[in-house]
């Protein structure tokens, strides 16, 4: 199966940055789209990035030029450098994979929709 863990979360000024990681780990084969998503208090989960294979991004309009996504394909990482960033950004942040195949034994298999724990951005002074 495949497993996300992110990292790079905290309590930052208005105006200040932030770098989130998300490692994908198991007996990965390939992942298809990366993304990232987040969450503040009362509203409902929305999308902020994502990133297919080839390197094609997608942005929210919210977070377009202030945040940039990218990913290691050799480490099956994907990472979200936050710039500029506005008390509206506060959120828990989520990291995704729409589709992976990972192997087990001698046989491989196709999963969806794969979520991390999430971490907690704070913009605040």
């Amino acid at each position: 199966q495949v497993q996300l863990v992110e990292s790079g979360g905290g309590l930052v000024q208005p105006g200040g940055s932030l770098r989130l990681s998300c490692v994908a780990s198991g007996s990965i084969f390939s992942i298809d789209v990366m993304g990232w998503y987040r969450q503040a208090p009362g509203k409902q989960r929305e999308l902020v990035a994502t990133i297919t294979g080839g390197g094609s991004t997608n942005y929210a309009d919210s977070v377009k030029d202030r945040f940039t996504i990218s990913r290691d394909n050799v480490q099956n990482t994907v990472y979200l450098q936050m710039d500029s960033l506005k008390p509206e950004d506060t959120a828990v942040y989520y990291c995704n994979i729409d589709r992976a195949t990972y192997y087990s034994g001698s046989a491989y298999y196709h999963g969806r929709d794969y979520w991390g724990p999430g971490t907690q951005v704070t913009v605040s002074s």
